[in-house]
């Protein structure tokens, strides 16, 4: 199945590691230099440059910083079976 990350952005639900929720580079300093080490490197994608991120989603390939929240993102996770 897949998952719909916003902005027409969809990924493979095997291809998830983790989803996250955005506050929490602001509250871990090693969460916080993990977004930029993967910023600069460019393994990063915002899915939406108008809107806040509310999550970001770890994949074998990317990280996906999404505007949807990572609670709403894991129940379509868990709706779906792989």
């Amino acid at each position: 199945m897949f998952l719909h990350l916003g902005g027409g952005q969809v990924i493979l639900n095997k291809d998830i590691i983790g989803i996250f929720n955005y506050n929490l580079v602001n509250k871990s300093r090693d969460t916080k230099e993990f977004i930029e080490i993967i910023t600069d490197e460019q393994s990063a994608e915002k899915i939406s440059k108008d809107k806040k991120c509310k999550s970001f989603i770890v994949t074998n390939d990317k990280i996906f910083l999404s505007p949807i929240s990572s609670l709403t993102l894991q129940k379509r996770v868990l709706n779906f079976p792989h």
